[in-house]
């Protein structure tokens, strides 16, 4: 991957693979973290939530309409260590 292989900077509409190549991008050291969030008006936090999503589920937990549900899951399991969240 390449820089310019990234989506471009500025970029407003952020569906699923492009999240995905920021990620890519930053774990492969072609961008450090604070470059890519620069780079593309991110804050941390929401950078770190695509890698959480990508790490428990995958590229379609970056779909915003599984955000919601996804982070829902997430809290209950949080509040209820015992309990078995089934989609």
């Amino acid at each position: 991957m390449r820089l310019e292989d990234l989506p471009p900077p500025g970029t407003k509409r952020w569906v699923a693979r492009r999240k995905a190549e920021v990620v890519s991008a930053v774990r492969g050291g072609l961008l450090s973290l604070q470059d890519a969030c620069r780079r593309y008006s991110l804050s941390e936090d929401e950078y770190r939530t695509w890698e959480r999503l990508i790490d428990d589920h995958g590229l379609k937990g970056l779909h915003t309409t599984r955000t919601q549900v996804y982070r829902n899951i997430a809290q209950r399991k949080s509040q209820r260590p015992d309990l078995v969240v089934r989609n």
